[in-house]
Order: structure tokens, then C-alpha cells, then sequence
């Protein structure tokens, strides 16, 4: 073998060698990167941001309740917020939110008529005052379930959607099942007392705020105040909606084992507030101690927009790609709850997959951002890649491979 030959069969030894090292170097690294978005994707313990406040919640004379800020998806402050509940009527925000579904899939129209059934009809409790084997719409059963909180028409309306009352509230475990609502679980479709017919404010609460974002256009139904039919008129019995103007919904409730409940929702300067109550003494008693928690929740809590979706968190180095940095984001706008005047005390801490090796997709989750105040994590936010990172040529990936054996 000539000199020559010796010296490039030796180069390419060395590469070769290298690039073996370098490999096995990565794939290392890559089982690190795997450890480290395992545990980003452990989550932190999150502090309740009423806590932190020097202003603490209201005594509320009731057995449960929370306040949720809408814009930030954070509880502000609860009590009991997963002790097994009774919801009463409160269960016609599930039956709403599937008449909604089959509204918007097609399933049902607003001016289609349903039959009233005997079964319907024969409901106990509180009535819409329909009449058997008649033909009523579905816009007015709807007012019937929401203002005048009736149980026949909210039977007629199960039936309406799935044959029976029982399916309808397969359906309704089915759905809460979907959202994550673990302690729920439904016995029929009205709310009438059953030992199994639990659930909790935790769980409410998420519902409600389900059936507020993803169908606003009927949320109009919840405040209105007032449904006349068969020339009965009833009052709707959320009495905030006469107390408060900025008050749009949502839906009361009330046994005599589960005590007088109400869900309660206001919408001031853009920023929206879900309060849960459970087990007040009273009528009074609810919308009271309902208008303490909105209002406190208001008044001593800012919410404020942290970055716009598609807004790097994170600048991120990347190995083996067409760039060097990416940008680490959110998909969504990331909006916090904070005690009120301090926004500017917040601090993000991101924790993310290392070595980011390219190629890489935009919208890939790789880690977590927590958003902390005083040491106290207020939420979490998923990290996604903003940008596509193409992978580099062979040399590029070899010289990004062997720099890794250094760091």
C-alpha cells in the first residue's frame, strides 16, 4: 500500500471511527432527552393563586364551591373542590351541552318539533307544563330546560336525541367520561335525587366552561329572565341576573339533599369568571354568597396575556439541523391569574427535550413551561416547536456529532 492510500484509508478510519462514537454518543443523549421530557412532562404542584393573596376568600355559607378564571383556565380559590357532590339541576348543563352537539352536527334544528312522551311528561319536579303526545319545538324546549329549569322538557329533549331517557344518559357518562370529569357520574337526565347521582364542583366547573367555549351562541339562553308557555310565566331562578348586570348565566339548582346550588358566570372589561356553589341554606343564600365569590374574584385578581400564540418562550440551540436555534412556544395565547398588581413578579421556567436533534416538525411538543410567583407554580403550558428545522447535510451532522462528545 503506498504512502498515499495509507493516509486517506487512515482519514476515513478516523471518520468512520468518529462517526461510530459520535453515534453511539447521540443515541445517549437521546435516551437523556427522552428522561428529560418524561420528567417536563411530570406535572408540578399548582398553587391555587387565591392562596397568595393578601386578600383571602369570603366565608361563603355553603357545603362546596370554586371561582375559575375563564381567560386562564386557573382556579382562583375553592373549598371541597373534589368532595362527591349532588348536582341537582345543575345535570341540565350536561343535557344542554349534548342538545348543543346535535345542534351543531345537524342532528337537530332549533324549529324541528319533538314528541312529548308519557314518560316525559310524568316527570317529577319542576315543569315546563307540556302536554302529552303533543309537538313541541326544540327552541322552546330549550328555554323550558334553561329558564324554567323543567324536567319534562329536558326528558323530551333526551328522547329526542336518543330514543330514550336511559341512552341519552349513557350518553351524558360518555361525554364526562371524554372531558375528564372522573368523579361524575349521572343517573337520569334532569337531576332528580339517586345515591350514584354524584359529582363535584372540580367537575362542574369543567363542564361549564366546556359548554361557554365551544357554543358561546347559545350561552344567550342563560340569561334570559323570563319564558312564558301553555300561558304559565316563570322566572328564571338565577336572581343575579337581576343583581348584576355584568351576571350572564349559568344555571341553579336545588333538592333537599343537595341544598340550593348555583353555577354562576360574569363577563367584566373582556375577562370572564365561573363561580361553583353547592349546598347553601337558601335561595338568597346562593345568589349571595355566589355574588361575594365573583366579585372578590374580580376585584383582587388581575388576568393578564404573557405571549401571544407563536411567540418564542424559549430560544432553543439545535444539533444536526439547517438552523442553529429554534423558538419554543405555545400554539394558544398563554393568559395567567395573579393576584392583583403582580403580573410582573411571574417568571417562566421551561424544561425541555436535550439535545434537540433536527429534523424537527413545527407544532412538536418537546417540554413544559411553568409560570411561577413567589416559588409557587401557577400553571403550566406545553412547549411546541414554532418553526420547521430541516436536518443538515452529512458533513454538518457529522461535525454536530462529534461537537455533542464535548458538551
Amino acid at each position: 500500500m503506498t504512502s498515499r492510500k495509507r493516509t486517506i484509508y487512515t482519514s476515513i478510519s478516523a471518520l468512520a471511527g468518529a462517526l461510530a462514537l459520535a453515534t453511539a454518543s447521540f443515541l445517549s443523549h437521546a435516551q437523556d432527552g427522552s428522561a428529560a421530557l418524561a420528567s417536563a412532562a411530570t406535572p408540578a404542584t399548582v398553587a391555587m393563586v387565591g392562596d397568595l393573596s393578601s386578600v383571602p376568600a369570603p366565608v361563603l355559607g355553603a357545603r362546596a364551591w370554586l371561582s375559575l378564571d375563564m381567560n386562564s383556565g386557573q382556579v382562583i380559590a375553592a373549598h371541597n373542590l373534589d368532595e362527591r357532590i349532588e348536582p341537582a339541576s345543575l345535570t341540565k348543563i350536561m343535557a344542554a351541552y349534548l342538545v348543543f352537539e346535535a345542534l351543531e352536527s345537524g342532528r337537530l334544528t332549533l324549529e324541528q318539533t319533538v314528541h312529548v312522551s308519557e314518560n316525559a311528561w310524568r316527570t317529577e319536579g319542576s315543569r315546563m307544563f307540556i302536554k302529552p303526545n303533543s309537538q313541541v319545538s326544540v327552541h322552546d324546549l330549550l328555554q323550558g330546560m334553561i329558564v324554567q329549569s323543567g324536567n319534562d322538557s329536558t326528558v323530551a329533549l333526551a328522547e329526542a336525541i336518543a330514543g330514550s331517557e336511559s341512552a341519552f344518559v349513557a350518553l351524558m357518562n360518555e361525554e364526562a367520561a371524554r372531558q375528564g370529569l372522573t368523579n361524575t357520574n349521572f343517573m337520569n337526565s334532569p337531576g332528580l335525587p339517586h345515591d350514584d347521582h354524584l359529582t363535584t364542583v372540580r367537575d362542574m366547573g369543567t363542564l361549564a366552561a366546556n359548554l361557554i367555549n365551544r357554543f358561546p351562541q347559545y350561552l344567550h339562553y342563560y340569561s334570559q329572565k323570563e319564558y312564558t308557555y301553555n300561558n304559565i310565566k316563570q322566572n328564571n331562578r338565577n336572581r343575579l341576573l337581576w343583581a348584576d348586570s355584568t351576571v350572564d348565566g349559568l344555571k341553579t339548582g336545588h333538592t333537599k339533599s343537595a341544598g340550593y346550588c348555583l353555577i354562576a358566570t360574569a363577563q367584566r372589561d373582556g375577562r370572564r369568571v365561573l363561580t361553583v356553589l353547592v349546598g347553601a341554606a337558601s335561595d338568597s343564600a346562593r345568589a349571595e354568597n355566589s355574588l361575594k365569590l365573583l366579585n372578590w374574584s374580580f376585584q383582587n385578581f388581575d388576568t393578564v396575556k404573557l405571549y401571544d400564540n407563536e411567540r418564542a418562550m424559549v430560544t432553543a440551540r439545535v444539533w444536526e439541523g439547517e438552523a442553529e436555534t429554534v423558538g419554543l412556544g405555545s400554539n394558544t395565547p398563554v393568559w395567567v391569574t395573579v393576584p392583583r398588581g403582580k403580573a410582573d413578579q411571574v417568571r417562566p421556567v421551561a424544561q425541555y427535550q436535550q439535545p434537540l436533534i433536527a429534523p424537527l416538525t413545527k407544532g412538536a411538543r418537546v417540554g413544559d413551561v411553568s409560570l411561577s410567583m413567589d416559588g409557587h407554580v401557577l400553571r403550566t403550558e406545553s412547549l411546541h416547536v414554532l418553526a420547521d428545522v430541516a436536518q443538515a447535510g452529512i458533513f454538518g451532522r457529522i461535525f454536530d456529532k462529534i461537537r455533542l462528545l464535548f458538551e
